[in-house]
């Protein structure tokens, strides 16, 4: 490879800007783009500064503009959550999670999770953040009729197995989780019960999925950055023992996390101001284009699971396309006509062979976040069959995803600058 020069790196960035900022269908369920606003405020002089510690217990001088920042936005995040703490210091959600298993566990404690076929994230793991620090797994029972938990034998498992942590959410999840009845059984056995949120905080602030706290978890971790449209980084809400939660934020910093990336505090908070304001819009009409978005697709002759559950109830939909080519080459093929989605594990996948699995998982929220809406969920349909059932010249299909976005270049739900 040439060496690279500086008018090299900044080609390469424009060219990102214009194809994946203006002319794709992005689709990727872990994505989504910040208000013109909330990126004014993250590109400042925050980004060159350091302010370890908490709000007005630095240990750097020099930080009195972001101790305000930082404060105002833990208590709107604890307001917008439904929750009694907050820790905006996690750089990331694998982070955020990192912290709260390690302060909520000791090396060699059982964690039970969905697992990954089940839809939990890889940091849930033994070959992610779990693995790391020393835990064992063991994974709920699924339904794969369902797609979701099933709650009486998985209840069953926490009574038998007494794990010390349990984990809900995840990277895949159609419908909500069953927090309620896991938190009963996790108060019997003495676990404390973890709710991943990364993918569909966005929801949760918008009050368009469930309140994890209201119906009983200790702890939700996520990414602000999915159906949650803030920075990318992470974010602990606890609604926990005070005791429990100093052991968190003691593996946040100085555990985990030295300089927490300042910039980010104030565009997370401009994001939580617009979650405020306009997150219950914004969420239901993300939801509303995911089941559209499948109903159309099934359609046309796509097989999407759950059809007889409405296909979602949060952003995402599954798409089995073993008939079609597996997750890696249908993927691969949307992606030459610039629509982005990623290749996904399916419940029945081998998730020892994750690099050609059965399904796509699709995520409408960004799509919404440019104003789009049903009827524009049925032409990305047809966009879709074009690409996948008829064989259509892919370079053509581009061309007619690239017009069909110069209507679609605003972002909605948001503040004026």
């Amino acid at each position: 490879m040439d060496a690279i020069g500086k008018e090299d790196v900044l080609r390469i960035v424009r060219d990102q800007d214009r194809w994946r900022g203006t002319e794709c269908l992005n689709m990727i369920a872990s994505e989504n783009v910040m208000s013109p606003l909330a990126t004014k405020a993250y590109v400042s002089d925050f980004m060159h500064r350091y302010a370890e510690g908490s709000p007005f217990k630095r240990f750097y001088q020099g930080a009195r503009n972001i101790d305000e920042l930082e404060s105002s936005a833990i208590e709107l995040a604890k307001q917008v959550f439904g929750a009694t703490k907050a820790d905006l210091r996690p750089i990331s959600g694998g982070v955020a999670n990192a912290a709260a298993f390690s302060g909520l566990t000791s090396h060699g404690d059982l964690l039970l999770s969905p697992g990954v076929a089940g839809g939990s994230h890889i940091s849930h793991e033994p070959f992610g953040v779990a693995g790391v620090l020393g835990l064992r797994v063991e994974h709920a029972a699924f339904d794969e009729q369902e797609y979701n938990i099933d709650v009486d034998e998985s209840i069953s498992k926490i009574r038998r197995l007494k794990p010390n942590l349990v984990t809900l959410g995840g990277s895949v999840i159609l419908f909500p989780h069953p927090v309620r009845e896991f938190s009963s059984a996790c108060a019997e056995v003495g676990a404390k019960l973890l709710y991943d949120g990364a993918h569909v905080l966005g929801l949760i602030a918008g009050k368009q999925f469930q309140d994890p706290f209201r119906e009983g978890a200790d702890i939700m971790t996520a990414s602000t950055h999915k159906t949650f449209p803030g920075p990318q980084g992470g974010i602990i809400l606890g609604n926990t023992e005070d005791e429990a939660w100093k052991k968190v934020k003691f593996r946040i910093f100085p555990g985990l996390v030295s300089n927490h990336h300042l910039h980010r505090i104030p565009a997370m908070l401009i994001a939580l101001l617009e979650a405020q304001r306009f997150g219950a819009d914004y969420a239901r009409q993300t939801v509303k284009n995911a089941r559209a978005l499948g109903e159309a697709l099934e359609e046309l002759g796509f097989k999407v699971l759950a059809s007889d559950k409405g296909y979602t109830k949060s952003h995402q939909i599954l798409v089995d396309v073993r008939e079609n080519g597996g997750g890696k080459y249908v993927a691969g093929a949307l992606e030459e006509a610039n629509i982005i989605l990623n290749k996904n594990i399916l419940a029945w996948d081998d998730v020892n062979n994750p690099d050609d699995p059965s399904g796509l998982r699709i995520g409408t929220q960004e799509l919404t976040r440019m104003g789009m809406k049903e009827s524009e969920m049925k032409h990305v349909a047809e966009l879709m069959r074009r690409v996948v059932m008829d064989k259509a010249d892919r370079v053509a299909v581009r061309e007619e995803v690239i017009g069909f976005r110069r209507d679609f270049q605003q972002v909605h739900y948001c503040f004026g600058e």
